[in-house]
């Protein structure tokens, strides 16, 4: 049996469940060595936010598709079952897109179209897949594995009376999103409540004054198909808004840039974006976990200056040390300072290399 995944989900899921010997093509989004059967036209461009969602919303109204198959690949591999998706044409290929490309193919694959609304459909997925490949025990063997790590955090929870934290998770942040499909359940195990959410549904554009009244406790930016550097490039667009500096959010240092996938791709690695929900949530409940230290980021932590013992606030993104001059290598090994002593330093070393580098007159 050959398979081709049209959707990374669909791939990660094979993968996760140890059937990827079946796979022979793939996306170009997708984690895999495998053959790239689907391409985009965005690839390769470096869009700011706002750009890809003026060219996606042009796309839609012309009825224009960002992807394209790679048909002499396709019908190289002759894949007998092909996953698809129909949740969001701007997000992957569309089943009807791959309908049209197939007829091309002198050996007609079935498509399999997968369309997750909430986390119990992401879940059924996997056992769809699974099915279709005739290891249907390897989905009920994951997904009870992945229960086991879903319900223990609902039962720390139970267990701390813990509250629930008003939170926002942002799917887009030039023009603001807010998140929607399985992430509000997402949250919702994580033990917070977004109210700015569309639960099973799409999401959509929200305006800035609506997330400054809202006042999320917490906010979670995972702009999709974004990781936590490409978003902190464009994270200055959230920071220079009017008001803020005014949301808990930001008083709390809760302020954090997450890898998208770990909520936007309705792949069972939500579960992974469920943990790191409950650690940012309820810090005291959840340790921060090792394996999220590079996909998700706290864009301001508080620190304390090892010199004076003055507590401050550093950026992970666009932090204020970095309108000092860069003229010295300070030691990675230590701890940040605060202003004021970075400024003594740095004048320190600015007269330092005045006075070992006269003027040299001709």
């Amino acid at each position: 049996m050959k398979v081709c995944s049209f959707l990374p989900a669909a791939t990660s899921m094979i993968y996760q469940m140890g059937l990827e010997e079946l796979l022979y093509g793939v996306t170009f989004e997708c984690h895999s060595d495998k053959p790239k059967v689907v391409r985009s036209y965005l690839e390769g461009n470096n869009y700011t936010s706002l750009e890809i969602d003026k060219v996606v919303s042009e796309s839609k109204q012309e009825g224009k598709s960002l992807y394209y198959i790679d048909e002499e690949l396709l019908q190289q591999i002759s894949p007998d079952i092909i996953f698809t998706q129909d949740v969001c044409d701007v997000c992957q290929i569309s089943t009807s897109y791959v309908e049209r490309a197939i007829y091309k193919l002198k050996k007609q694959p079935k498509i399999i179209p997968l369309i997750p609304r909430n986390l119990d459909d992401v879940f059924d997925n996997a056992v769809t897949i699974a099915q279709a490949l005739g290891k249907e025990e390897a989905a009920y063997n994951l997904l009870a594995q992945l229960k086991k790590r879903t319900d223990s955090i609902l039962n720390k929870l139970r267990e701390n009376n813990a509250p629930l934290k008003r939170v926002m998770v942002m799917e887009w942040l030039d023009p603001i999103y807010n998140c929607g499909h399985w992430i509000p359940y997402q949250i919702a195990q994580a033990g917070g409540v977004d109210m700015l959410s569309n639960p099973s549904g799409y999401s959509i554009v929200t305006p800035w004054e609506k997330v400054a009244l809202y006042n999320p406790e917490v906010l979670v930016v995972a702009p999709c198909g974004f990781n936590v550097e490409r978003s902190s490039k464009e994270i200055e667009k959230l920071t220079q808004l009017e008001g803020w500096n005014n949301l808990k959010a930001v008083k709390n240092n809760a302020v954090y840039i997450a890898d998208a996938d770990l909520f936007t791709c309705p792949s069972l690695h939500l579960v992974d974006g469920i943990e790191l929900l409950a650690s940012l949530l309820h810090p005291d409940i959840f340790p921060a976990n090792e394996k999220f230290k590079n996909r998700c980021v706290q864009l301001y932590r508080k620190k304390q200056c090892p010199e004076c013992s003055k507590e401050f606030t550093c950026s992970s993104s666009d932090c204020w040390c970095g309108k000092f001059p860069r003229i010295m290598p300070l030691d990675m090994n230590k701890e940040c300072l605060c202003s004021e002593c970075l400024e003594k330093i740095i004048n320190k070393k600015l007269k330092h290399q005045v006075s070992w580098n006269p003027i040299q007159h001709s």
